[in-house]
């Protein structure tokens, strides 16, 4: 049985079912990749001010902030608003930007990843508003941006940049309603190798770019069955995830060819011990191995830079904000949620792995729909995750 509290909580969140629903459909409604997410963090914007919040604003890199109480205590509340495109239109089922209910559904982009967190965490602070706000406790909502691009970026510029430092973070990445401690670090690493370009009609003159990849390639391949394992995180991989060549024509020796790799990190590699992983394959010689940097321009203006390392991290099961969340989901949902943890990359990197910040997530929707032509959400799920988010400040405040 639910607690008091959680009916309470449950019940106040079925009143906004209708807004909570709409305002799902209208984000879904306006595309937003990274770097072009303006007209949906404008009526983020707008919905923010709506609910009544002490403070909206956009940041300097272009993400949503609503303030609402004063501390000493500060919850963030972060779900990112830019979403992967659409690939092949055709390959949708339904209009990937039409925010179609159906059945109880949501269907769209960004139906799982990862507006309802952006939407439920709304709800739930406006229904904290309604119910009472408690002494000394600050919520941040973040509505971030490029982080599909550049997970933990724009809270790293938030923290870091603007001086917003919250006690404990909340992530709305897709958890089914369960509580996500952790995951894997990765990285993107770039190996290229140099030839000699000779014309095709005699290419014994010259030095074959992809023919010196290709041992590279399999010695990536036979290197990930050897990589550590964390019963908790799983297993640190490695796969090529692109591949081109520089040649003069398509009749011509390729004098370059450049792979990227896709690493992610268990419990006990480092970026470091990556980097020194590939070097060390025999057949790396004297290619050259490195991070890729990302650079780009948010939709403010603002030049963004890094290397692409995100790093592992996991907070412990024991942990206050690990057991205050799930205490909050307990009461509404009426069951134990399981303590898990993502297998893909969050903004957990930023908060947790390079600050030191505790950091969970949860929000409805399956994380394995997360970037396919099927993405949907129950309804039913969004008013539980609202009613859960407005009990989790309480839950975890100390």
């Amino acid at each position: 049985m639910t607690g008091e509290n959680g009916q309470q909580a449950l019940a106040a969140a079925r009143r906004y079912e209708a807004e909570i629903v709409r305002f799902l459909r209208d984000l879904i409604a306006i595309p937003a990749e990274s770097c072009r997410e303006q007209a949906r963090c404008e009526r983020v914007k707008a919905e923010y001010e709506r609910l009544g919040f002490d403070r909206v604003f956009f940041d300097g890199l272009g993400s949503v902030v609503a303030i609402h109480g004063e501390g000493p205590f500060t919850l963030m509340l972060d779900g990112h608003i830019d979403c992967v495109g659409v690939g092949d239109p055709a390959a949708w089922t339904h209009d990937p930007f039409g925010g179609k209910l159906e059945d109880g559904k949501v269907f769209g982009r960004g139906a799982v990843d990862e507006l309802p967190g952006i939407v439920c965490a709304a709800y739930g602070t406006r229904i904290l508003k309604d119910r009472g706000w408690p002494a000394g406790l600050k919520v941040v909502l973040v509505a971030s941006v490029m982080e599909e691009d550049c997970d933990g970026l724009p809270l790293m510029h938030l923290i870091e940049k603007e001086g917003i430092r919250p006690d404990m973070v909340v992530l709305g990445e897709p958890t089914n309603l369960d509580v996500y401690r952790g995951h894997r670090g990765r990285m993107e690493i770039e190996v290229v190798t140099k030839g000699r370009s000779a014309h095709g009609a005699h290419c014994e003159r010259g030095v074959n770019a992809i023919y010196r990849m290709s041992p590279i390639v399999k010695d990536i391949e036979a290197l990930n069955a050897r990589l550590r394992h964390d019963d908790f995180l799983g297993k640190g991989t490695v796969t090529v995830s692109f591949i081109d060549c520089k040649t003069p024509s398509l009749n011509a020796v390729p004098d370059e060819c450049r792979i990227v790799l896709d690493r992610r990190l268990t419990i006990g590699e480092t970026p470091e011990s990556a980097l020194a992983e590939i070097r060390a394959l025999p057949s790396v010689g004297d290619a050259t191995v490195r991070v890729l940097p990302y650079d780009a321009t948010s939709w403010r203006g603002l030049h963004a830079a890094q290397d692409k390392t995100y790093p592992t991290w996991v907070l412990p099961e024991p942990h206050p904000l690990v057991q205050g969340v799930a205490a909050a989901a307990e009461a509404v949902l009426g069951r134990r949620p399981a303590i898990s943890r993502w297998t893909f990359s969050t903004n957990g990197v930023a908060t947790a792995g390079r600050l030191g910040i505790p950091t969970v997530g949860f929000a409805p929707g399956r994380e394995e729909l997360s970037h396919t032509t099927n993405e949907w959400v129950e309804v039913a799920e969004l008013v539980q995750a609202a009613a859960v988010y407005s009990l989790i400040p309480e839950r975890v405040k100390p």
